[in-house]
């Protein structure tokens, strides 16, 4: 036989797909920092974009965001402090008392909302420091000095109080570097000196306009951009990105964020936010774990955030990466040949393992009885011994059943609740015994 080249250091398949980086430091590239992590975003950015969630929500949405952070993979998670509601979500997540994600503000760059992080007993915010021209003429009314005195001065009162600042450059993408960016980080560096608490930096694609390639100059350049910044001093560890979704890229420049330099990477849960949405925390887990290979994390909590998700009335798109229903589904026959004969062909890791979700196909009346007997065997999780194979009558007459319906004109691929209703019909024993495992009655 020929020696088979299958890349098993980049796709280990009981492992996730691995990030392997070339050059160094060289071509300009600064690399990864030595610390990446996560920061979230889905109490603050995600419910203004989506809908606004109730305590109980807020509540539980914070366990799962613990349980899938590790220990400090996802550092912090910002709340509202504006309404009743909010400060009392803010009070009872400090009291679960869980280390990570650090539960900290988000407010305007005012002394009113700075008196609210005060009185809610936190000691770290963002301050919202919106950099474009756009923000400060149009939005605010302002000059770029009086904007930037402003913000400082909020800064300022801050760490006098021992709070330690974020500041969330808004609409970066659209905002001079040398007018606007620099003069004000710049100032900034100077009050991380003064004061010896941490002053970071959150650089907000706030309309989705970065470009990953570090060909692309400021304002749309983010490696240039994040290049830029560390070359004038600031820590890259305590640089952060949070990007939208409103050209397709809001991905790719999270990870070219963290590949050129920044620390941080600002998400939510199933990427929900305003317009086109933000950043997927889960998808950026993922490749969080291609660079680091951290195994304090569990990405078996993804399909739980799924599922409560869904539970409060979010439809996940059906094609979404990770959580879809169709993002380890197949409809084409070829595959379903292909995963028989080696999962491997076309799954990228193990779905199972790593995420506890199954590969599964939807049934097509291209679909032979293999497809079908696959079908079973996975929605039932069947072990090797209690797997039904494709000469099994049973499975036979649940392919016949199929075959029918779409001779009378069916169109579209069978579900899995249409499928569970033939398999009920023909291997009635099969669906009862699931049903009993998991508690469910009639």
């Amino acid at each position: 036989m020929e020696e088979v080249e299958l890349y098993k250091d980049l796709y280990p398949f009981v492992d996730l797909p691995r990030i392997v980086l070339g050059g160094g430091d060289g071509g300009g590239m600064y690399g990864v920092p030595s610390r990446i992590y996560l920061t979230d975003t889905t109490l603050r950015d995600g419910q203004q974009g989506w809908r606004n969630l109730t305590f109980e929500e807020c509540v539980r949405i914070y366990e799962l965001l613990v349980e899938l952070g590790g220990d400090g993979v996802i550092t912090t998670c910002e709340v509202f402090l504006y309404t009743e509601k909010d400060r009392r979500v803010a009070k009872a997540l400090l009291d679960l008392n869980y280390r990570y994600p650090k539960v900290i503000g988000w407010i305007r760059a005012s002394l009113d909302d700075l008196r609210l992080v005060i009185d809610n007993g936190l000691d770290e915010t963002v301050i919202l420091t919106s950099i474009s021209d756009y923000h400060i003429y149009y939005k605010l009314g302002l000059t770029r000095d009086l904007a930037i005195s402003k913000y400082l001065s909020v800064v300022e009162e801050a760490l006098k109080r021992g709070i330690s600042v974020k500041c969330a450059l808004e609409d970066i993408t659209r905002a001079s570097l040398t007018k606007n960016v620099l003069p004000f980080i710049r100032k900034l560096m100077r009050l991380r000196e003064k004061y010896s608490i941490p002053v970071r930096i959150k650089l907000s694609d706030t309309l989705g306009l970065g470009l990953p390639f570090p060909e692309v100059p400021p304002p749309r350049g983010i490696p240039s951009l994040i290049r830029t910044l560390i070359s004038e001093g600031f820590p890259g560890e305590d640089i952060e990105f949070h990007g939208h979704n409103d050209f397709g890229l809001v991905v790719a420049n999270h990870l070219a964020a963290w590949i050129y330099g920044a620390g941080g990477s600002n998400c939510t849960l199933l990427g929900i936010g305003e317009r086109s949405g933000n950043c997927p925390l889960e998808v950026m887990l993922i490749h969080y774990l291609g660079l680091r290979r951290d195994k304090k994390v569990d990405l078996r909590g993804i399909k739980k955030v799924a599922e409560f998700f869904t539970e409060i009335g979010f439809r996940i798109p059906e094609f979404q990466p990770v959580v879809g229903s169709n993002a380890f589904r197949t409809k084409a026959g070829i595959h379903v040949d292909g995963l028989m004969k080696n999962p491997e062909v076309y799954l990228p890791y193990d779905t199972d393992l790593i995420l506890g979700i199954p590969y599964t196909i939807s049934i097509t009346p291209y679909s032979g009885r293999s497809a079908i007997a696959y079908w079973i065997n996975t929605y039932f999780r069947l072990s090797r011994d209690e797997a039904l194979s494709k000469d099994d009558p049973r499975v036979s007459a649940v392919y016949e059943e199929v075959q029918r319906i779409f001779s009378e004109g069916r169109k579209d691929a069978l579900n899995d609740d249409e499928m569970l209703a033939i398999v009920r019909k023909y291997i009635p024993e099969l669906v009862e015994g699931r049903f009993r495992s998991v508690g469910v009655h009639g």
